[in-house]
């Protein structure tokens, strides 16, 4: 079995560099071990959204006198778990129609790097087959990182994949690490009816935000009745009674807490251990596998991409530097006509799905100052948006950055109302260079949460109209 290009994982990397493989005339593999769309599609981006709706509707029903309509009801968790698990399988369903729309081979199993442009594939059966690739992309993905002191036992230390497939719904849970996944499922399980610690090891929760997206995040979950402990660290889990006892390092101390269940969110771990990089002498350094622009490895004819490589570990991201790789391939394979050109990953939007949803993209406020920027900042907050009004989601803000010399668009921070959706104005503006006056004089729609953003820049520029 010989093939132009195999795809070692189908995920949001795999397979996007696949079914390009294949459009430019590559005769194409593709091997995954368990599910096509990997754990984007069947245990994380897809699935979560999935849940967090339920959560949302949840909400709704909660606060429905507010919208003039009577209504109640209380959650069938196993039901909102079943329809998160449908969704997937049928977005899983929808890669397989496009493995076969595009003409690629789907190898079921686990592949290994053998030799120079082969592959050992060990399928569920345990028989083992070769499969030969000019170029090779490893595609392998990441999973959740487990801490010394949280060793997961998949029931009451557990990872991101237990806890959006519970049998039964937790009374409580403790949530460690308040990235995107912590903040998600905090939210999820606090609108099913859940109650919520959250521990962060940084001083502020979703550290990677700007520090005021951090400040209003804390302070409405705090309001939901979510406990927030940040510069704390979890130093050890007893799960010998009934649930587990978390102890607790604190700046004021050390305290224990208790819950039926403790989900650990501090991070991810890529899947690079025993695919057969070593054999080969592929390079790696802290747990990534090191690629130049193009995605080659120091081997010829290795390449990696996604969460496996340094980098934003984002499903986008995998995607683009999939197309990239194989557009690349492709040039120096006479197939393509141009070479590609670089992914910049300071210009990479970051969504979290959690209520209010959070979005950003660029320099942070204290990043631009610490670059030595002069900067002028504006915040429109959204209580006086009418279309945040309407909606009765009147909570957050929109932020946005600009250099104070030349105009130029540093940074966009958002937090509320479906901001997930107009990140992505910030980012063709800046891919496009283009400045304050540009934004201003492009009409933007009314009532929309999107035109937030152009009231935003009139308050960095000393033009505000609805403020």
């Amino acid at each position: 079995m010989a093939y132009d290009v195999v795809v070692l994982g189908s995920g949001p990397g795999g397979y996007v560099a696949a079914i390009r493989a294949s459009q430019l005339g590559l005769k194409t593999a593709i091997i995954e071990k368990e599910s096509l769309g990997g754990i984007c599609l069947n245990w994380g981006c897809i699935p979560t959204k999935a849940l967090l709706k339920s959560a949302q509707v949840q909400e709704y029903i909660k606060h429905a006198k507010e919208y003039g309509i009577e209504a109640s009801g209380t959650p069938d968790f196993p039901a909102v778990i079943k329809r998160s698990r449908g969704v997937a399988d049928k977005m899983s369903r929808g890669v397989q129609f496009l493995m076969k729309k595009n003409k690629i081979d789907v190898i079921m199993g686990y592949g290994k790097l053998k030799a120079k442009g082969q592959l050992e594939v060990t399928g569920a059966d345990g028989k083992t087959q070769l499969v030969e690739g000019k170029h090779i992309i490893v595609a392998t993905g990441a999973r959740s990182r487990e801490l010394p002191s949280m060793k997961q036992d998949g029931k009451k230390i557990i990872g991101y994949r237990e806890a959006m497939n519970l049998p039964q719904q937790p009374k409580s849970i403790i949530v460690v690490g308040s990235g995107a996944i912590g903040v998600e499922f905090a939210y999820f399980y606090y609108a099913m009816g859940t109650k919520v610690t959250i521990v962060e090891f940084m001083p502020r929760i979703v550290p990677v935000e700007d520090e005021e997206i951090s400040k209003e995040l804390e302070k409405i979950y705090k309001k939901y009745g979510i406990e927030v402990l940040t510069s704390s660290e979890v130093t050890s889990v007893d799960t010998s009674g009934n649930g587990v006892k978390a102890k607790v390092k604190t700046a004021n101390g050390e305290v224990t807490l208790e819950a039926e269940v403790l989900l650990s969110a501090a991070g991810i771990s890529a899947n690079i251990e025993n695919i057969g990089l070593e054999t080969l002498g592929v390079k790696t350094d802290k747990g990534r596998i090191l690629v130049d622009k193009f995605y080659q490895t120091n081997v010829p004819g290795v390449y990696a991409i996604g969460d496996c490589v340094p980098g934003q570990a984002l499903a986008h991201v995998a995607s683009k530097e999939g197309i990239i790789c194989v557009e690349n391939i492709g040039y120096n394979e006479k197939k393509y006509n141009h070479q590609p050109e670089g992914l910049y990953y300071g210009n990479v939007p970051g969504c979290t799905y959690c209520t209010p949803e959070i979005a950003s993209v660029g320099l942070t406020e204290k990043q631009a100052r610490d670059a030595g920027y002069e900067i002028k900042v504006g915040k429109f907050p959204l209580s006086a948006s009418g279309k945040a009004t309407a909606a009765g989601h009147t909570e957050g803000f929109i932020k946005v950055i600009f250099d104070a010399k030349y105009g130029e668009w540093l940074g966009t921070h958002m937090i509320g109302y479906n901001v997930t959706e107009i990140i992505v104005e910030t980012v063709v503006g800046r891919k496009l260079e283009t400045t304050y006056h540009e934004v201003l004089n492009s009409i933007h729609p009314h009532p929309t949460i999107s035109e937030s953003v152009k009231d935003a820049i009139e308050v960095a520029y000393g033009e505000a109209i609805h403020l």
